[in-house]
């Protein structure tokens, strides 16, 4: 297979503006089908086939793997139909709606012998990875805090966003960046324990601001902060015994065909425009054509789907 032939469920925003776009870009891929209600916008994704329903582009044999950018309640349902139809699967955040449906996702990709990852694409941005590098290379000392949210004002009305059944609420929505920060700097195995949880509910029972504090292994404290009605704001701070390191500017986990900064104590580190989306699809079709790739883990998804419930329980 010298191209990854992807099957995208789903033509919102994402697939259109993102991730279609790069799929054409990247060498090795081709959308070779969209699924989707809506016929004109799947058109519009200019793929190869056209399809009025899900079964019958996960059934299709020229799809290799399918991208699911559907609301939040429907990412289990559809990763483990595709999966068990033999494809490899990538999954729009948040991975589940709970842990027991990740824990599903994850046992039929393992029953299937496919490729199921969690579609964080700021991780694949080459000044998070940076970050995270020397954090763990100890260039900061031990980690001693973690500060980070990511905030803006949202119009969801007639929006899955606003039905907690589907899955909606800040949390899930933005809330996932800041805790998959958390995760990849503190490790899948940490040991976490929710000291406060602030909530601010609105009217259809999603959560339009939720607040918290962390304490990681005993000694680290993490702060974070995800809303639809505070002013737009992303940042990422980690302090450590000898210094701070933190992405610069209000793209922190948003820097998309832009350049970034990363600051580390007194330095600065400048990262040209990239397109995370385009790693993303790169790597991941790298990986299940065996050559060498970095593609987040299930453990982390795990991790995070974990802390997504502590929350939620404490909340």
């Amino acid at each position: 297979m010298t191209q990854t032939r992807w099957g995208l469920i789903g033509a919102g925003w994402i697939a259109t503006k993102a991730i279609a776009p790069a799929m054409h870009a990247v060498t090795d891929a081709i959308v070779q089908a969209v699924a989707s209600r809506d016929l004109n916008r799947a058109e519009a994704l200019n793929p190869v086939t056209v399809y009025e329903s899900y079964e019958a582009l996960i059934s299709d044999p020229l799809v290799d793997a399918v991208y699911i950018s559907l609301p939040n309640h429907l990412h289990c349902q559809w990763s483990v139909a595709a999966l068990n139809a033999g494809k490899h699967v990538l999954c729009e955040k948040p991975f589940a709606m709970n842990v027991g449906e990740v824990e599903m996702m994850i046992q039929a990709s393992h029953n299937n012998d496919r490729l199921l990852v969690e579609a964080v694409w700021s991780r694949w941005h080459p000044r998070m990875t940076r970050m995270i590098d020397y954090v763990k290379a100890g260039k900061i000392g031990d980690i001693v805090s973690i500060d980070t949210s990511f905030t803006f004002p949202a119009s969801i009305d007639e929006n899955y966003r606003a039905q907690p059944a589907m899955g909606g609420g800040a949390l899930y929505d933005v809330g996932v960046y800041p805790l998959h920060a958390i995760a990849a700097l503190i490790g899948d195995d940490a040991q976490v324990e929710i000291e406060n949880c602030d909530v601010h509910m609105g009217p259809t029972g999603v959560d339009l601001t939720t607040k918290w504090q962390m304490r990681i292994n005993g000694s680290i404290t993490a702060n974070g902060l995800a809303s639809f009605e505070m002013p737009e704001n992303q940042s990422l701070i980690v302090r450590g015994e000898k210094e701070s390191i933190e992405l610069v500017g209000a793209d922190a986990f948003t820097s998309w065909h832009a350049a970034s900064t990363l600051r580390v104590g007194k330095q600065s580190e400048n990262f040209e425009a990239t397109d995370p989306y385009m790693l993303m699809i790169e790597n991941f079709g790298k990986r299940i054509r065996g050559e060498e790739s970095w593609v987040l883990s299930l453990e982390t998804s795990q991790s995070v789907a974990k802390m997504l419930e502590q929350l939620q329980r404490f909340g």
